[in-house]
């Protein structure tokens, strides 16, 4: 982040975190850590976040539930990738059950199957084995976890999961 030229005044701070908790979701820690940068005390931090929190401004169910919804849709991430990305971003245990509830069972499983079809067509090369290989850690990586990858892969390698 950048340090901006002045220190902001609470009342710069207070207009300037409004603008940024509209624009888009936030966690407390992305504002806080935007207000530290601008010189802010941690308690001139703190009484902005209380504020934004009271005026429904900052809502970390809401900001987790968003995050986890997103980033499932768009960069097909899994479930164990969302909590660890929401748990670096000292979200509430709380916050992160109800952000998997974003999440449906059947959406989630059909991604999987999705991911790793093509990931196993897109490996034309190497032995059975080092395909199989790759395609895990593939799936591992996106933050699926271990036994519905393994289960995924099996069906792939009988046939069974072809469209």
């Amino acid at each position: 982040m950048q340090q901006p030229k002045d220190r902001w005044t609470p009342n710069q701070a207070w207009e300037k975190m409004k603008h940024f908790c509209a624009y888009q979701e936030r966690c407390q820690q992305e504002v806080y850590q935007k207000m530290r940068a601008a010189s802010l005390t941690a308690e001139e931090a703190d009484t902005i976040i209380s504020r934004l929190i009271e005026e429904n401004y900052l809502n970390e169910e809401r900001y987790a539930r968003q995050f986890a919804g997103g980033h499932f849709r768009l960069k097909k991430w899994g479930k164990q990738k969302i909590v660890y990305a929401l748990k670096q971003k000292q979200i509430s245990d709380y916050c992160i059950r109800k952000a998997m509830e974003e999440i449906g069972d059947d959406a989630y499983t059909q991604a999987l199957h999705k991911l790793a079809r093509a990931k196993w067509a897109a490996i034309r090369t190497g032995t059975p084995a080092q395909r199989w290989a790759k395609t895990k850690l593939f799936l591992l990586q996106k933050g699926y976890q271990g036994n519905e990858v393994q289960a995924v892969l099996q069906q792939l390698q009988r046939g069974d999961l072809e469209e």
